[in-house]
Formats: structure tokens, C-alpha cells, sequence
């Protein structure tokens, strides 16, 4: 599968991700994406070790969650997630995504997820780093992608 922008995460669905009817769950979605968004991020050094002060980008909350079901995902095996960020804020970013099949030819859902960076200390909205701001322009739908 071939995308022009963000990045595509091939995350597998297990048995236990479906419902009685044999297809995903509608509510296995948001943690497909997670799983994918978590390692590319960790592989560019914005990873959750147990210490929020080694990458602080990553104590967040959903503030918002949008969903298109366009195909059902019946049963087990890799799925594809399709992301990137249409919105990199102060404190706030919004990805959109969608879940295709592994050759890309079935759209299974599309939809975006914002999220606000928190200070740990206050819970309050608060700047991404340098860091975040570095791998979060990897992600930009705008971004100029590599040759």
C-alpha cells in the first residue's frame, strides 16, 4: 500500500478483538490505533518507560475520538493503519487515520482523534517539547515527504 503522506502501521487483529458475529469490534478500534501510533513514535525516542520525565510528549488524553465504520474487518490477521496529523497545536494535535486492508483496496473505517499534552503535575494543557515538535513534522500532511 502506497500513501503520499503520514504513515501506514500494519497491526494484527487477534480472535479475541472479535465480537459474536466474527468481526471486529467497533470498540477494538481505538486500540488498533494506539497500537500503531505507539511504535512509531517510540522508534523515533518518544516512548513511555515508566518515567513520564524521559518523554513527557507522551502523558496526553483524548479529547476527541470520530469514527467511520465504511466496511467490517471479519476475522483474524494484519490489519492496515493509515495516520498523520492534520493539526500539530501549542499543546493539542489532531491525526486523522484509516483502517484498510493490507493492499489498501477495502476501507474499513476513517475517522480522527485529538489529543492534548498535560502537565502531570497541574492536568493542565501544556506545550509539546522539541522533541515531540521533531516527530510530529514526520506526520504533517503537509510535510515534504523523502524522495
Amino acid at each position: 500500500m502506497s500513501q503520499q503522506f503520514g504513515h501506514v502501521e500494519h497491526v494484527p487483529v487477534h480472535f479475541d478483538d472479535l465480537d459474536a458475529m466474527g468481526i471486529l469490534h467497533n470498540a477494538r478500534y481505538a486500540v488498533l490505533l494506539e497500537r500503531a501510533l505507539t511504535p512509531y513514535w517510540a522508534e523515533r525516542g518518544v516512548a513511555f518507560n515508566g518515567d513520564l520525565r524521559s518523554a513527557p510528549d507522551v502523558f496526553h488524553a483524548v479529547r476527541e475520538f470520530t469514527i467511520t465504520y465504511r466496511a467490517p474487518v471479519t476475522g483474524v490477521g494484519p490489519v492496515a493503519v493509515h495516520f498523520w496529523l492534520e493539526h500539530f497545536g501549542t499543546s493539542s494535535a489532531r491525526y486523522a487515520f484509516e483502517f484498510r486492508s493490507v493492499d489498501g483496496a477495502v476501507l474499513h473505517a476513517d475517522g480522527t482523534r485529538s489529543i492534548v499534552r498535560l502537565d502531570p503535575a497541574t492536568m493542565r494543557p501544556t506545550a509539546w517539547t522539541e522533541a515531540g515538535r521533531a516527530v510530529a513534522e514526520t506526520l504533517l500532511r503537509s510535510a515534504p515527504q523523502p524522495a
